[in-house]
């Protein structure tokens, strides 16, 4: 529960006597939320987008990255900044709001200042705000919305699409909505989303059946607001059939489908579209470079890699250019596009990411309650205190996080194993120093439809061509070659990565114990969440848990994290 305005005055008082360079807090307390939430209109087609929230219902921390490197061409530009980096390029002021909510600087104690972010009820407000200023305003929510959260899992993501039903989405994409299982899909596509009352779009041109390459879903929607039509098309992930179980949507390819896009951007364009926006799940680097190549979009609004970008990248391209955005997650922003549009072209814009703070904005109280419905029946189980964290708990990072690493140890000690994987996902809150770790933030990191933990015997020779395989899918510089998320979190081995290496290269001196891995020896190796059909074993929950109510109080994490070569100065790494 969210702090009254009065507890938060309090704590910014104090926090700027403890010497945190906090920016102003007494006029920050007279009207900071009104100045940062006082958005004026500017022009006539306006666009309101949130992406990534993986099923955050209620207010939470969530710590930004210290590591996101980029590769070759992108290396040094945005999203690929962290930190100081950040906020020089963006003209930023360190230890203000925004610094908070865009770094991961001072994490613990601006977050003990300012307090959580996002919540739906808090979400809802923003959007009403902003909405009574910008008549037939479109809610666009760019996937990773269902997953997340234990009860998201229980409900089969109905909490999720009733939610979104009441915040007012007009149209979504999807990605890890696809692992609830295509029957389950359409399910609430067909019936939530297409029966009477609100009704949301759910597009994706690239998402055909494998068969006969028809579309399983619409590619886009037209809509018509004052006066001018406008076209939004959606972008699935494109590698959900690799990067999640294949066995989960058989029947449906997916892939990036450049040619299927501009065919879809064209036919909009030719059915009276004067402004074309692509609600996009491919991630940030995948968007600039498709944006370099497809013409006739205007803007993309883009998800995936959860980057909470400033202000948004103009890409050249044949047709003129493409403003490319992304919303960051969790529901910690929402992006507010405003476009001028006159005589059917695109004259100007104005856009504002802007973070979600609970105590700057009052719960809406209708979203309030059935967030409050919704998670009655499981409270008692989501509120078990499995033990308290001494250290500050993260996951987002390209090698390692507190939490990943709380997994890791927690695996190998209870499957006693030698080596442990974890999947480099880029979803799951944060928890400060001195807090309980219930079970409810436990399923924030690990809720998903296969979640079982493994025992396996490996060679050395396999171990590094998975971390190749996986580094490739992070560091390719090619951007339509790689599939998202950060890299296998490791425990128990040592190893170095060259990210700018060649394929196959980037892996180097692996160690176990101090000693060489040996290509043909056997190790045992834990990990979770296997995409192949027919895996079975202990959920990872359970694991955790187990591991957690036997400690009662967790120390802080020394992450195992690899030593990094060729990459000093790199603006993407503090």
């Amino acid at each position: 529960m969210s702090m009254n305005r009065r507890e938060f005055l309090q704590v910014l008082a104090a926090a700027g006597a403890a010497g945190f360079a906090l920016d102003a807090p007494e006029p920050l307390a007279a009207g900071k939320g009104e100045a940062l939430y006082d958005l004026p209109r500017f022009g006539n087609v306006h666009f309101l987008h949130f992406t990534d929230c993986h099923a955050q219902l209620l207010p939470i921390h969530f710590r930004e990255p210290s590591v996101n490197l980029g590769i070759g061409s992108a290396a040094g530009k945005p999203p690929h900044l962290v930190g100081e980096h950040l906020l020089k390029a963006f003209g930023i002021r360190p230890g203000t709001l925004e610094a908070h909510a865009f770094t991961s600087l001072d994490f613990t104690a601006a977050a003990k200042a300012y307090g959580r972010v996002g919540g739906f009820a808090h979400l809802a407000t923003l959007v009403k705000r902003l909405r009574a200023s910008r008549p037939g305003a479109l809610l666009l929510d760019g996937g990773d919305t269902w997953q997340g959260s234990a009860t998201a899992l229980w409900s089969k993501g109905q909490d999720m699409v009733d939610a979104c039903k009441l915040l007012g989405v007009d149209m979504m994409t999807p990605h890890w909505e696809l692992t609830y299982g295509a029957e389950r899909v359409q399910e609430i596509v067909g019936r939530d989303f297409g029966g009477a009352g609100r009704r949301i779009e759910f597009l994706a041109q690239n998402i055909k059946t494998s068969d006969f390459g028809d579309p399983v879903f619409a590619p886009y929607a037209l809509r018509e607001m004052n006066g001018v039509p406008v076209a939004v098309i959606g972008q699935a992930f494109p590698y959900t059939p690799i990067a999640n179980p294949r066995y989960l949507i058989p029947d449906w390819t997916m892939g990036i489908q450049e040619e299927e896009m501009q065919k879809a951007v064209d036919d909009a364009r030719g059915k009276g579209a004067q402004v074309v926006v692509l609600l996009s799940h491919n991630g940030m680097d995948v968007d600039l470079k498709l944006a370099s190549r497809v013409t006739g979009i205007d803007a993309i609004l883009g998800g995936h890699t959860h980057d909470g970008v400033p202000a948004p990248t103009r890409v050249k391209n044949a047709g003129g250019q493409t403003l490319v955005m992304n919303s960051g997650s969790n529901g910690k922003f929402l992006s507010v596009l405003d476009l001028d549009v006159r005589g059917g072209k695109l004259r100007d814009f104005r856009y504002k990411l802007l973070p979600v703070f609970a105590n700057l904005l009052p719960a809406d109280a209708e979203m309030a309650a059935h967030i409050d419905h919704s998670r009655a029946p499981h409270r008692a189980k989501l509120e078990e205190k499995l033990a308290v964290s001494e250290g500050l708990l993260y996951r987002r990072g390209n090698f390692n996080g507190s939490w990943d690493q709380l997994i890791l140890d927690a695996m190998m000690a209870v499957k006693g194993a030698e080596i442990a994987f974890s999947p480099g996902f880029r979803w799951g809150t944060t928890l400060l120093p001195g807090e309980a770790i219930r079970f409810e933030q436990l399923m924030d990191q690990t809720a998903i439809t296969y979640p079982y933990s493994t025992l396996t015997e490996m060679s050395g020779a396999t171990i590094k061509d998975i971390l190749e395989d996986v580094c490739d899918n992070l560091f390719n510089p090619d951007p339509y070659k790689q599939q998202g998320g950060d890299m296998v979190r490791v425990g128990g081995m040592s190893y170095a990565c060259a990210p700018n290496a060649a394929m196959g290269s980037r892996i180097r001196d692996m160690r176990l114990g101090g000693k060489p891995i040996e290509a043909n020896k056997t190790y045992k190796v834990a990990g979770w969440a296997p995409v192949a059909e027919g895996a079975s074993g202990e959920p990872i929950w359970e694991v955790v848990a187990q591991w957690l109510r036997d400690r009662k109080t967790v120390a802080p994490r020394r992450l195992n994290t690899p030593k990094l070569l060729g990459i000093a100065g790199n603006p993407g790494i503090l």
